[in-house]
């Protein structure tokens, strides 16, 4: 190969490279704002965080648990039973 065409080459792999992290940035920014609290699903000790009767995540103390929450997909939490996305 010819030195104009190894600067071609790497030139095509350097924006490929770039590309795929420029999808995989996008990709992760719209998977975080996609999702939502949905309070009163979570399992016993499931919980994603704080409650206002516990002080971190894993700590619900009963399924259901009116004041604990899980992050699910927008738009989920109203079709799951018990679920909310407020705080009861």
């Amino acid at each position: 190969m010819n030195k104009a065409t190894n600067i071609a080459l790497a030139t095509a792999v350097t924006g490929l490279i770039a590309l795929a992290g420029t999808a995989a940035t996008t990709a992760t920014a719209v998977a975080a704002e996609a999702k939502e609290k949905c309070y009163g699903v979570a399992k016993a000790g499931k919980n994603d965080c704080a409650t206002k009767t516990s002080s971190c995540a894993g700590t619900s103390k009963v399924d259901g648990q009116k004041d604990a929450f899980i992050m699910v997909p927008k738009g989920l939490c109203d079709r799951l039973a018990g679920g909310s996305t407020e705080s009861k």
